[in-house]
């Protein structure tokens, strides 16, 4: 595996340098880590059940949460050590969008997983005009231009159309927005004080926690939704929507979860942050151990009532290398799920300012930001100097191989591989929110009228 190093102009020369924790006895063997039953919080579930927690001296309970809210304030409010979190969420908690607290992020869990899913209703008003491959499958991508014609016609009845996602700062709200947009279709503005982000809205967004994402749909109150597995595969299997799109398919090779801590809980506890990176690592390798090998037990791991809780068949229909849009047609997805290879754990800076790019784009962040916030943020939150720490301690013991830790300054190269061919630089976030013909850009702000260039 390559290493990705920076390249082009850089905000700092210089490589990340790691934490070298020295070794003996963590401070706080036993944790209570926070998940929310989703297929990525893998890492998690296969570091308890396969030892890895308890070779790095941690007896860890694992506690299922009710929705990304009460998680998050569980860490805030120190009831949960640590957890299973959406990448927005510690740079939310830091910069002071919602609840304001210190928080980082030393290791990402994964990247993709993540997918949209419309209602059997919808879907049969775009299924005949999709371009069809000459199996007469859909050809994807599937452009959000599709859904136009319908959002016109809720439209001219009056209604609103409405999807659903699982928090206002999760990934599933920007990979929706990002995808609507590209179509043409405005998923709406935030406004200081507004957690609704419906401003001048031809989509209206709603929260809805993940594992009720079928039944919310079901019942009409949604039209579409984003958000992770199992919960796209479990309408599938319900016969009552269709996914149309993965995040894969949105931006290749996208940032997923992290597992955040608070600041404090770090800096008291470096033995026992470095154990749970370590721990978290070898999880993740195993993961993806030779192209998937191990799966199939995970599959049946994460069914268990005490993880995911969903049925075996529907979690393994998008982790064990396939990802089936509908019933008949299952397409090849080996990187649907990557949880250790592409440097999947690796906390990149370039990754924690696209999400704060999406804050701006829609109005989270209200007004303009200079790059270096961008920057400073970035640093703040995500800690890939923790994460080489723990990561070379592995390669020093013969754990994980050198080349799968990247040589790197915590900036990824540009990036194009996005659905609408934009190009991404995390060095440069200012000039790559000044492509969107849909979004807020320069010294524009949102009223209640709409977006207002200052």
């Amino acid at each position: 595996m390559a290493s990705l190093g920076g390249c082009g102009s850089k905000p700092s020369d210089n490589a990340v340098a790691p934490v070298d924790i020295a070794g003996g006895a963590v401070e706080k063997p036993n944790l209570k880590l926070g998940f929310i039953k989703l297929t990525d919080m893998a890492p998690l579930a296969i570091a308890k059940e396969k030892g890895f927690f308890a070779e790095e001296g941690l007896n860890v309970t694992l506690e299922p949460q009710a929705n990304w809210k009460v998680l998050l304030d569980g860490v805030i409010g120190s009831q949960l050590d640590g957890a299973h979190m959406l990448a927005g969420q510690p740079i939310a908690a830091t910069i002071g969008l919602g609840t304001k607290a210190d928080l980082v992020a030393p290791i990402s869990l994964d990247l993709n997983g993540n997918a949209i899913t419309l209602s059997n209703k919808v879907w049969g008003m775009i299924a005949p005009s999709l371009p069809k491959g000459p199996d007469g499958k859909p050809v994807h991508p599937i452009s959000a231009a599709a859904l136009k014609p319908v959002v016109d016609s809720f439209k001219a009845q009056g209604k609103p159309f409405k999807m659903g996602m699982v928090f206002p700062v999760s990934t599933h709200n920007y990979e929706l927005r990002y995808w609507l947009a590209a179509g043409g279709l405005n998923p709406g503005y935030y406004m200081p004080g507004d957690v609704g982000g419906t401003t001048s809205a031809d989509v209206q967004l709603s929260v809805t926690p993940p594992p009720q994402m079928p039944a919310t749909m079901e019942a009409g109150t949604i039209e579409g939704y984003c958000v992770g597995e199992p919960w796209n595969q479990a309408a599938v299997q319900k016969k009552i929507g269709v996914p149309v799109i993965t995040d894969d398919e949105i931006w290749r090779l996208n940032p997923e979860k992290v597992f955040g801590l608070r600041k404090d809980f770090v800096e008291k506890n470096p033995k026992t942050t470095a154990a749970l990176i370590r721990a978290i690592i070898k999880a993740q390798q195993w993961l993806d151990a030779e192209n998937g090998k191990n799966r199939a037990e995970a599959v049946k791991i994460l069914s268990q009532p005490n993880y995911v809780g969903a049925d075996a068949k529907v979690i393994a229909a998008s982790m064990t290398g396939r990802f089936t849009f509908e019933q008949g047609d299952s397409r090849p997805a080996a990187d649907f799920n990557i949880f250790f290879n592409h440097f999947a754990g690796y906390p990149y800076y370039s990754d924690a300012i696209w999400y704060m790019t999406q804050m701006r784009r829609w109005g989270q962040i209200a007004d303009q930001k200079p790059d270096q916030w961008y920057f400073d943020m970035a640093k703040a939150v995500y800690r890939p100097d923790l994460y080489l720490g723990a990561a070379k301690a592995l390669v020093a013991k013969g754990v994980i191989p050198a080349d799968s830790v990247p040589d790197t300054d915590g900036f990824k190269p540009a990036d194009n591989k996005f659905i609408d061919g934009k190009t991404y630089d995390g060095r440069k976030p200012n000039a790559y929110l000044d492509q969107f013909a849909i979004g807020l850009k320069g010294k524009a702000t949102v009223t209640a009228a709409g977006v207002k260039a200052n």
